[in-house]
């Protein structure tokens, strides 16, 4: 009997023991639970509405949005790809505003059509960023700020470059035959940098032949230049409003049995470019391949920190906020160009 009774007293410890355990397991859990969700009320809730994924530029642009608003920096991500579809980017924004996140930064698509999305995140008190892209709507106060790049100053570089490489070469203006493969039509990338190429060609006397769309893409822009290349037998420039058409205009016109550079009176075509991103295009700009390529910054996650910080601390942030860009070129003649009165260094490549 003592036996007994001394195994039941045993037993009877360890169901305790199990009960107590388990009991603390419980409570633990429910601390952690607790815990893990007052840490994620504490980060700042951000819906990014990315246009998509077409290009390297994007890409790039894409990272810097997802390293600086990390958890570690205080904040919770929600990015949505809008697979370069306007009504995915309607969608997603109003999920975001559904999900009563504290700030919608939109990289919109193109610049038309915004204006009721907008208006649904204002009525409610959800501050927009515009970013990359601008948006073009009646009331500019749908948005709180833009960051993002001055395209047509891109263009306008890229073309004072070109023009100062024809008047160092002896080359006549009309003896430039220039065909342009723009990015995705609307685009704000594609506006500016289809406006400084049209102004400097009314403005010296360029041969601009022909415009067409290469979508800001490799494939497309492989296809645009052996259409261009079949209707036109004296293309010299090819100016390319982003690295992926320039690398698949590149293609086409090696697949011609054509040759890419910049020794024009031997029958070579000049490619001309933006972003300087993809390293195969800078590797292009010292090999010579590619003339120039005017940067287009695609680490705008801090500039967009930046603002929110601000307006986290009450403060207005400038309306438009400009990244700085520089011109690369491994033509040392060309130490730096002007526009609009401003000196601008060129980088030499090498």
């Amino acid at each position: 009997m003592k036996k007994i009774w001394i195994l039941g007293i045993a037993l009877l410890s360890v169901l305790c023991l199990a009960g107590c355990k388990e009991k603390n397991d419980r409570e633990n859990g429910a601390r952690t639970e607790e815990l893990a969700e007052t840490e994620t009320e504490d980060l700042i809730r951000i819906g990014f509405s990315q246009l998509g994924a077409e290009s390297d530029w994007r890409t790039a642009n894409t990272n810097s949005m997802t390293e600086t608003f990390s958890e570690e920096n205080g904040f919770e991500l929600l990015m949505e790809n809008g697979q370069q579809k306007q009504t995915n980017q309607f969608t997603a924004i109003r999920t975001f505003i559904q999900q009563e996140v504290d700030y919608i930064v939109l990289a919109p698509v193109t610049e038309d059509g915004w204006d009721t999305v907008l208006e649904e995140a204002r009525e409610a008190n959800i501050p927009v960023i515009i970013m990359d892209r601008k948006v073009d709507v009646e009331d500019d106060s749908l948005f709180r700020c833009w960051v993002g790049s001055d395209f047509e100053l891109e263009g306008k570089k890229v073309a004072q470059w070109l023009h100062a490489f024809a008047e160092e070469k002896g080359i006549a203006p009309s003896d430039l035959h220039i065909v342009n493969i723009q990015g995705t039509i609307g685009a704000s990338a594609q506006i500016g940098r289809t406006k400084g190429l049209q102004a400097a060609s009314g403005l010296y006397g360029w041969d601009l032949m022909a415009e067409m769309t290469g979508d800001f893409t490799q494939a497309k822009g492989r296809e645009v230049m052996t259409t261009l290349l079949e209707q036109y037998d004296n293309i010299n420039v090819v100016y390319c409003e982003n690295d992926n058409s320039a690398l698949g205009a590149i293609e086409a016109i090696e697949a011609a049995g054509k040759t890419c550079g910049m020794d024009l009176e031997a029958g070579e075509i000049m490619v001309i470019s933006f972003d300087g991103v993809k390293e195969e295009a800078m590797d292009d700009v010292r090999e010579g391949r590619i003339a120039c390529i005017a940067e287009c910054n695609p680490h705008q996650g801090p500039r967009v920190l930046e603002v929110i910080r601000q307006m986290e601390a009450g403060e207005e942030p400038e309306k438009y906020s400009y990244v700085e860009e520089e011109i690369y070129s491994s033509v040392e003649s060309i130490p730096e160009i002007k526009v609009n009165d401003v000196v601008y260094p060129v980088s030499i490549t090498k």
